[in-house]
């Protein structure tokens, strides 16, 4: 199906700009898409592009060329997690981030891990079947992604009452997990599984991540951008490998002491070589939690860029995730300050207060020790949705250059 939104936008979100203000007339404070004028499309993408590179602040001396032509460079496979503050605009500047990808030559794939999916609305086709959907219309292959955790919900619920119980394993199974399920039946704890435990949502993201590592179907990208979850759920996905790592490595140990002392016992019955095959399953899991944890940690393979808009409360939490990250060691080298008023030579009341409190804001990411040292870039303010391939298209190319 083709991912677009009405033939009226299309043609706008090719002639989004920001006028000039005209003598003695009052200023415009937020990116328009003017009506049709031909022969000046070209034109008013140039007015944009400039409009957004003045706002954007100067470049730090010395500092490392983190534009897009360092984003697209080469061929080996990179990793882009996008996050912050909800409703701070994560979802279009991820969409962006994939077109422009995608019309870079790179076959790209953007997932979703929030619950609260906003991908489908964004690309206006439905993506909401948790398979791989093809997005039509970048030059290279664009493929979307929501992970369903209702989905996901029902058929935990329901996989224990299918064939006496082994529903749940084969679920668990297709996430890779299945061998936990193994270790609570061992301990007669089977009925845990009848309710879906906390962090299911972040556990199926992360066996998602598994299948981009391992799985064939996936290994056609060079490109998988992530639109990540609020704050606290994405902080629990980057944490969880970490969490998972250190339970097994205590279940392994558990099951050391308890094989030495009833080895004798489990020889005479016969299963000796069951145990042990569940317990090389176990430390294949394990191994899988180091890669994924790894691979978050991988500078030349992962980055998390930061998503804010130009408030205190959205700048403190911004501050509060980078520090976050860095204790667990996540890359993030670029922080995204979006809905930011463009230049204009004279204000409105209310915007004249708007443009005051963002100026504010942006003082404090300058002198915040947190995002100071970041690449920040700046996304002006819109007056209408970013939907449709041709709208996110537009913004990719004022924000991702």
């Amino acid at each position: 199906m083709l991912a677009t939104a009405s033939p009226g936008l299309h043609a706008a979100a090719l002639r989004l700009t920001l006028p000039a203000p005209a003598a003695g007339s009052q200023a415009r404070c937020v990116v328009r898409l003017p009506r049709r004028r031909p022969g000046r499309r070209a034109s008013l993408r140039a007015a944009a592009s400039a409009a957004a590179a003045e706002a954007a602040p100067p470049a730090k001396e010395g500092a490392e060329d983190l534009g897009f032509l360092e984003m697209t460079s080469g061929t080996r496979r990179r990793y882009y997690m996008l996050g912050g503050k909800g409703g701070v605009g994560k979802t279009s500047c991820a969409a962006s981030l994939a077109v422009r990808f995608a019309n870079n030559g790179h076959p790209t794939l953007v997932v979703s891990t929030d619950p609260a999916h906003s991908l489908s609305d964004s690309f206006a086709q439905d993506l909401s079947g948790g398979t791989l959907v093809q997005v039509e219309g970048p030059d290279a292959p664009l493929f979307a992604l929501e992970i369903n955790p209702e989905k996901a919900r029902e058929e935990f619920r329901t996989a224990s009452q299918k064939n006496g119980g082994t529903g749940v394993k084969d679920f668990m199974d297709s996430m890779g997990l299945g061998v936990l399920v193994e270790q609570l039946g061992e301990l007669k704890l089977g009925e845990l599984l009848d309710t879906p435990p906390p962090g299911l949502d972040e556990a199926i993201a992360i066996s998602k991540v598994i299948q981009f590592l391992e799985a064939q179907e996936y290994s056609m990208f060079s490109r998988i951008v992530f639109d990540t979850a609020p704050t606290g759920h994405t902080l629990r996905l980057l944490s969880l490998p970490d969490f998972l790592d250190a339970s097994i490595g205590k279940i392994l140990k558990l099951r050391s002491k308890i094989a030495s002392a009833t080895s004798a016992i489990k020889s005479v019955f016969g299963q000796e070589v069951q145990q042990q095959d569940a317990a090389n399953k176990l430390e294949q899991l394990r191994e899988r939690m180091i890669k994924v944890r790894e691979l978050f940690r991988d500078t030349e393979s992962t980055e998390f860029i930061i998503v804010t808009i130009p408030t205190v409360m959205a700048i403190s939490e911004s501050s509060r995730l980078h520090s976050s990250l860095q204790k667990e060691s996540v890359p993030v080298r670029r922080l995204i300050v979006n809905q930011v008023l463009p230049p204009s030579t004279s204000d409105c009341k209310f915007c004249a207060i708007k443009r005051k409190d963002q100026t504010r804001a942006l003082d404090m990411i300058r002198n915040d020790p947190e995002l100071m040292g970041l690449n920040i870039i700046q996304a002006p303010l819109v007056d209408m949705e970013i939907r449709g391939v041709p709208a996110l298209k537009f913004l990719g190319d004022i924000v991702w250059k």
